[in-house]
């Protein structure tokens, strides 16, 4: 039972000690309620004063027995107030009232489950790219690591609805289910899909049997870390120069040129236009683009036309991609 718990019992049966011992002196005694009170508080906490009115036998009687179950009461309210502050709760419980506060103020942004050794990479990227995130973990040593480095955490199990409320599930952007578990992770985007059927949802998954599953649960995305981890080796061994190249517009420090998607959205000037006026307009590299079919044209010729909710893959600066957010995304919001 953790300190606070045993400081909210110790509360409550302090408070039922008074409750009895007012109403038994109430009734044994014939007293007021306000000398009930007072002759209960002063046996209690054993300050010693003269009783407000000369003790019957049987008020005696019950005086000591409220002696005895008061006084340990007191005691153990005292040392649990003692432990909860000395163990540094009362600054941990304000931390994450504080913390509680920045989640309910995020907008668009995504929702990691777990952060194991997978979420922990997950997390990383994430602040590197300046995402904003908020973690759900049911490991307490994970959510104190987590707020340890800095991020936004919450303790609780992310196949439950109150935790992905808490998380803000209406605002987010998308849900990442990287927990070590295939059937949490199955759970986890049963309760995000029907929370948000328009949320954008990836799950991890351990073995090849889980992705049908997790795909049927709503999984937009179902990522196997062995599998990638296995073709990124395969990829490292026979083209180490593409992978060295990806890398470094991926993910390496201070890197000058960015791998992005953009959607182009109702009101951008782009729609309508072929892809070689859209090339010379924005002055960026193309590499792909997802029409809203589903289908993936690489390369696109100079002919293809950008339609309302197509997606570009496109490679350029940092700098000018975030120029051109306006000419991509149009009035979206």
């Amino acid at each position: 039972m953790s300190s606070l718990r045993r400081l909210l019992w110790g509360l409550f049966a302090f408070i039922i000690i008074v409750v009895i011992g007012t109403i038994g002196y109430e009734v044994i005694e014939g007293w007021s309620l306000l000398d009930s009170v007072y002759m209960t508080i002063t046996t209690i906490t054993t300050v010693g004063f003269t009783e407000v009115h000369p003790l019957s036998d049987a008020g005696r009687i019950f005086s000591i027995f409220l002696i005895i179950g008061g006084v340990g009461g007191a005691l153990y309210i005292l040392t649990t107030i003692m432990g909860y502050l000395l163990e540094g709760q009362f600054g941990i419980t304000m931390g994450r009232r504080r913390m509680k506060t920045k989640i309910a103020k995020l907008k668009k942004h995504f929702i990691l489950c777990g952060y194991g050794r997978v979420g922990q990479e997950i997390a990383l990227t994430f602040s590197e790219e300046g995402v904003p995130f908020v973690i759900i973990s049911n490991d307490e040593e994970h959510v104190a690591k987590a707020e340890k480095e800095g991020y936004l955490a919450i303790f609780g199990d992310a196949t439950s609805d109150d935790a992905l409320k808490e998380a803000g599930i209406k605002q987010a952007r998308g849900l990442v289910a990287a927990v070590g578990s295939d059937t949490d992770n199955t759970f986890i985007t049963l309760s995000a899909r029907e929370a948000r059927p328009d949320l954008f949802i990836e799950a991890r998954s351990s073995s090849p049997e889980s992705e049908g599953k997790l795909r049927r649960a709503g999984a937009d995305r179902v990522i196997s870390p062995h599998t990638i981890g296995g073709r990124r080796m395969a990829m490292l061994a026979l083209r180490p120069a593409v992978v060295d190249f990806i890398d470094t517009v991926t993910y390496g420090p201070g890197r000058e040129l960015q791998l992005e998607n953009v959607d182009v959205a109702g009101g951008s000037s782009l729609i309508g236009k072929t892809m070689e006026q859209a090339r010379s307009q924005v002055d960026i590299t193309v590499l792909a683009m997802r029409k809203k079919s589903g289908e993936l044209i690489a390369n696109p010729p100079g002919e293809e036309i950008i339609e309302d909710g197509d997606r570009l893959i496109v490679i350029g600066t940092k700098q000018r991609l975030s120029a051109l957010e306006k000419i991509f995304e149009g009035r979206k919001k």
